[in-house]
């Protein structure tokens, strides 16, 4: 007998000792009654010992049955524990799974991808709430959010999604107003809207080939909020630096138009799902992150 099944035939023995009955032990393990007989035989013929006595009326331990009675218990508990231990996680696990994204992000790139992916996997509900404040993992299984997180620590992880392409754009009627940049180092003249600057402004580095320029800014408005920098933008207020996939109705609708087109910008931080390390294995956590690798970055392609 291989010893691989050993430690089964172990707990089965002290499970028939347990329950004073081969009939008793095989209902508790819901196994056949001869199942039960043939594992405590093949036990005994491995380790070359008598275990068990039997007559029509009892069951009696023999004295290497006594002997290791107690070791076998201990396997028998253990693995009562783990069985124990896995229906409270397969419990937890069939709950929804709680995510929490950026707003914007969550209104323009997770809506369309939410009804897929719960077409694809309709045994995973999601509980989605949307909000730019930072939340922990007691509240959040999954938290979606822009950016790279500044205070992830060993209880976390997580797992890039793709990085936003970003362009220039303003309004038709502001660029009429303004005129049109036709180089890199004009817009110093125009009002520009930025998604993050310091106190000396912020160095916006663009790229056409093999030419690299780099231009110091001092924005007309900052702001870390993507919407309220897009809604800025469309009310003719500058030339804005933004996501490309917050303009695409407004260039196709041509009430936006891209400035400086030619020239590739630097893209936004990356999209970031983060959960708690204990959720690696989650069939849940691991199913929507997967889900969104591969469809967001189709969804933020240009």
């Amino acid at each position: 007998m291989s010893q691989i099944w050993s430690p089964a035939h172990m707990a089965t023995f002290a499970k028939v000792v347990d329950l004073n009955g081969f009939s008793a032990a095989a209902r508790a393990l819901k196994v056949p009654k001869a199942a039960v007989s043939r594992a405590v035989a093949e036990l005994e013929a491995e380790l070359g010992l008598k275990l068990l006595t039997r007559t029509t009326r009892r069951l009696a331990l023999t004295p290497a049955g006594e002997q290791l009675l107690p070791q076998c218990r201990l396997i028998l508990q253990t693995v009562e524990a783990v069985e124990a231990k896995a229906a409270l996680l397969a419990e937890r696990h069939m709950g929804p799974l709680r995510v929490r994204a950026d707003a914007t992000l969550g209104r323009l790139l997770l809506a369309p991808l939410v009804p897929r992916f719960m077409e694809q996997f309709p045994d995973i509900p999601l509980e989605l709430a949307l909000g730019d404040e930072r939340s922990d993992s007691a509240e959040h299984e999954l938290v979606i959010q822009s950016g790279r997180s500044t205070a992830l620590d060993a209880e976390h992880s997580s797992q890039e999604l793709g990085s936003p392409p970003t362009l220039l754009c303003a309004t038709p009627s502001y660029l009429q107003k303004a005129g049109i940049p036709q180089a890199p180092a004009e817009l110093e003249r125009f009002d520009v809207l930025l998604p993050d600057a310091g106190p000396t402004g912020t160095a916006l580095r663009l790229t056409q080939g093999q030419r690299r320029e780099e231009v110091h800014l001092r924005p007309k408005l900052a702001v870390n909020d993507p919407a309220l920098l897009h809604a800025s933008v469309a009310a003719g207020l500058g030339i804005g630096l933004l996501p490309e996939f917050l303009c695409r109705q407004g260039l196709a609708t041509r009430r936006l138009q891209q400035v400086l087109g030619d020239w590739q910008l630097p893209p936004q931080p990356p999209l970031c799902a983060i959960y708690p390390a204990r959720l690696a294995e989650d069939h849940r956590v691991r199913a929507l992150i997967d889900f969104l690798a591969a469809h967001m970055v189709s969804a933020l392609a240009r």
